[in-house]
């Protein structure tokens, strides 16, 4: 794992495990302005509101990841996870550029359901 690989998606982290990696994310201080636009809802930006965002991303930006990258979130954690490194590698770090594209994300958050 390259220290630029990490830099490049902060604050989101990268696990390894024995026969897959993760990557997760310490919610309650990226991007809380994304779900606040939504926060009447019921969207509070924790970890089930990041995996509904990254759902909607996935399937429209990246749909041929679809089956190889999944998600399990907790209240506080965001958490990706895949048998496959590189196709998570590509998923985080697209997502990542898209988190910090305002209007992109914005759109994206949009069609996000509430879980």
């Amino acid at each position: 794992m390259s220290n630029n690989f990490e830099e490049i998606i902060q604050p989101f982290f990268w696990v390894e495990h024995e026969t897959s990696v993760s990557v997760c994310l310490n919610v309650g201080e990226y991007k809380t302005e994304i779900f606040q636009t939504r926060e009447e809802e019921g969207f509070e930006g924790n970890g089930y509101d990041w995996a509904s965002l990254a759902q909607v991303f996935l399937e429209e930006k990246k749909p041929n990841m679809t089956d190889i990258v999944e998600f399990d979130p907790e209240g506080s954690m965001f958490c990706a996870y895949s048998s496959d490194s590189e196709a998570l590698k590509e998923f985080i770090i697209s997502f990542k550029e898209a988190c910090e594209n305002e209007k992109l994300i914005l759109d994206l958050f949009s069609r996000a359901e509430l879980d």
